[in-house]
């Protein structure tokens, strides 16, 4: 049993304890703060609208639908997000870091890569875009900062470090995302759409989806790099859509870094399409010999007289190129070197 002193005078108000001064932040705080406080004016908060029908009142009517995050791509008003964020609204109103929101036009769309462009209308007064990094010479351990709303909260940061390179997911509309970075940051619904920042405060990714049984983050994040949004974003841009011609190949980074170890520099075909224009010239992806070891076989080292070592180099030769074109495929096999003649096919026929 608990004694309970009882006082007959009130017990004056105790004076506050004194604050114990707190000294200067650590050098990586004040880092983290100037890099969060130089990119939160680049972020923006996407909510979409969804039109309804009310059958009764015989009018349409819009309705909040979803939130995400984007960010300002350039002086013109292009703001980034992903493509799962708008797709199915009839809208969307883009809240800026200053307070204003501001209703936002669709641009275009990769539903491939997962990304999206609006554009909004700001006046004189333009936030600023974001710092555009590179993502090819990103390695596994190097700090990142995430910067989204996450469940609504607007500007919300998270830090972790590159996990992995090179992932694959499911697309939501079918077919694979491929290339992307994997992180540590936290990232929560909401945050789609938003920036993957770099140490030096650049963009190096755009912050797509998370691996979660419960649909919280539990450690595993992936973002679109850098390198795919600087070489699909242009095209939304100018054309509404991202369409390169098609090859055809299976291949991966991590593959093409271990053939370039072994001297042979390229992107090594690990599969082929059925059907397509790299089977229709009879390109070798990759196998395994008895003991299980990998095989390489056909190396792509030029697509149209442009080198190629990685994924995104690939990507853009194939961008530079025109459908159902013949253009020049240049392979490694067996110790040769040979040119094919490959009619590229049309993604959209």
């Amino acid at each position: 049993m608990v004694a309970w002193l009882v006082l007959d005078t009130p017990t004056p108000i105790p004076d506050p304890r004194e604050v114990t001064p707190r000294g200067a932040l650590a050098p990586q705080e004040e880092t983290i703060i100037a890099l969060f406080e130089r990119a939160q004016e680049s972020v923006v908060s996407i909510t979409t609208e969804e039109r309804v029908v009310d059958p009764w009142a015989r009018r349409a009517i819009d309705v909040p639908r979803g939130t995400g995050s984007g960010f300002v791509w350039d002086e013109a008003g292009h703001v980034v997000t992903n493509h799962h964020v708008i797709t199915g609204a009839s809208g969307a109103r883009l809240r800026l870091a200053d307070g204003r929101v501001l209703q936002a036009t669709l641009v275009g769309s990769a539903p491939e890569h997962d990304l999206a462009v609006l554009r909004i209308e700001t006046g004189r007064d333009r936030p600023t875009p974001l710092p555009i990094g590179e993502s090819g010479t990103l390695q596994v351990g190097q700090s990142v900062l995430a910067i989204g709303n996450p469940f609504g909260l607007d500007w919300t940061l998270t830090t972790g470090i590159v996990s992995a390179l090179d992932r694959e997911i499911p697309a939501r509309g079918g077919g694979l995302v491929e290339g992307l970075i994997q992180t540590d940051a936290a990232i929560n619904p909401g945050n789609s759409g938003g920036p993957l920042i770099d140490s030096a405060g650049r963009l190096i990714g755009v912050n797509t989806a998370i691996f979660s049984p419960s649909g919280a983050s539990a450690g595993i994040g992936f973002a679109v790099p850098v390198d795919t949004v600087s070489r699909v974003v242009p095209r939304l841009i100018q054309a509404g859509r991202y369409s390169p011609p098609y090859l055809g190949v299976r291949h991966s980074d991590r593959i093409s870094a271990l053939a370039s170890a072994r001297g042979l520099k390229g992107v090594p075909v690990l599969g082929v399409e059925p059907g397509s224009p790299a089977a229709a010239v009879d390109l070798r992806p990759a196998g395994e010999d008895a003991a299980g070891q990998l095989v390489l076989r056909d190396i792509i080292v030029a697509l149209g007289g442009q080198s190629v070592s990685s994924r995104a180099e690939l990507e853009a030769a194939l961008a530079a190129q025109t459908p159902n074109e013949p253009v020049t495929l240049r392979i490694w096999r067996e110790g040769e070197t040979i040119d094919l003649s490959v009619v590229l096919a049309d993604p959209d026929p």
